[in-house]
């Protein structure tokens, strides 16, 4: 199924008594229960004022129709989405509908917060096809129980989304990164730690440990006359983590995309993890998980492991607080388990927005 329109889509959800697997572009490997409802056709930029900082688009547009849209303004989605398809080796198209149901946020969410947080306002259609807006299509507006950030992160569980609405932000000037060779993976998170502890408004903070060359990675960004004043403040106060310093300017965009889709996993045989932890735990996760390969991102915060197939990595690190999402794999759940008071939060959330209980059955637990 493939409605082209809001009032298609509720129609059909309205008459549906058989689960309903929703998807945007089908870019996350996911496999659900029930006839597959693509959101893909609902696609195009309905409003977007850049002197006002807002767009407002249909959810099945494409991500990069979005981003280009937003360049030609010299304005950018500041939570710089991930492309999960290099990891999970599926086709598709990305799509905004997509990234705000999943919460996807990249690298400058240290800096900035997560896509939630630049969701103004959605349109969707519940589990018994009723159409809801919520939020609006400005900064400024008060609308009650905020069910924008309730659908952000909702992975299609709570209704299908059909319009978002999203603050933007200026695209920088320009940007630098410094790159930090040769640290343990103990040593990386503290100088990311002392990074963003510092004045120097860091937008990035990643750390690849490659035993080959491992390299950890600090982004500034805005006006280069700044961004050449903070690059060079922040080389000598990291100097006491490693001797060699390098700075990257022309490739540093490159750099950071590759950070995101995590491109030195791609291609690789094994299970891939997504862990979220404290950032001071993230040397500590590496070492537990015994992985095959590591990186951190968010100064530490969020672990990537790709691991020996079949290995039950939540079994390794059930000492840490935290979440363990497995990305590409089989043989376990794919979310995290939720705790007895969270899951029965889950359950009257989703009787209360999906009484049939048709939109994506069991996907939490899948």
């Amino acid at each position: 199924m493939t409605p082209k329109t809001e009032d298609e889509l509720a129609a059909y959800v309205a008459s549906a008594d058989a689960p309903i697997w929703v998807q945007g572009g089908g870019t996350r490997g996911l496999e659900g229960e029930g006839a597959a409802l693509s959101t893909a056709s609902m696609s195009g930029i309905e409003l977007y004022e850049p002197g006002a900082l807002t767009i407002v688009v249909k959810a099945g547009t494409p991500v990069a129709d979005v981003e280009t849209a937003l360049a030609a303004e010299n304005q950018r989605l500041p939570f710089e989405p991930i492309d999960y398809r290099g990891l999970t080796g599926v086709m598709g198209t990305p799509t905004i509908g997509g990234v705000i149901a999943t919460n996807n946020s990249g690298a400058r969410r240290i800096q900035v917060g997560a896509a939630r947080d630049f969701a103004l306002g959605v349109r969707y259609v519940d589990g018994m096809g009723q159409i809801v807006k919520n939020g609006g299509r400005v900064m400024k507006n008060v609308t009650g129980y905020d069910l924008v950030k309730l659908m952000s992160g909702s992975w299609g569980t709570l209704g299908v989304l059909t319009e978002v609405a999203l603050k933007v932000l200026p695209a920088p000037e320009t940007e630098a990164t410094v790159m930090i060779h040769g640290l343990s993976n103990a040593m990386a998170v503290e100088a990311m730690a002392s990074a963003l502890g510092s004045p120097y408004d860091v937008s990035g903070a990643a750390h690849s440990e490659d035993p080959a060359a491992p390299v950890t990675l600090i982004r500034v960004e805005g006006f280069e006359a700044s961004v050449t004043y903070r690059v060079a403040q922040l080389t000598k106060q990291l100097a006491q983590f490693g001797a060699d310093i390098t700075c990257a300017t022309t490739d540093s965009s490159a750099i950071w995309q590759d950070v995101n889709a995590q491109v030195c996993f791609q291609q690789k045989d094994g299970d891939i993890w997504r862990v979220s932890v404290a950032p001071s735990d993230g040397a500590q996760v590496i070492a537990a998980a015994g992985a095959e390969q590591a990186t951190m991102d968010w100064a530490g915060g969020l672990v990537w492991l790709r691991m020996a197939p079949g290995t039950d990595l939540r079994t390794r690190l059930r000492g840490f607080k935290g979440h363990v999402t497995l990305v590409r794999g089989s043989g376990f759940p794919r979310f995290h388990p939720e705790g007895a008071g969270i899951a029965m939060l889950t359950k009257g959330l989703r009787q209360r927005f999906d009484p049939k209980g048709i939109l994506n059955p069991g996907l939490m637990a899948a």
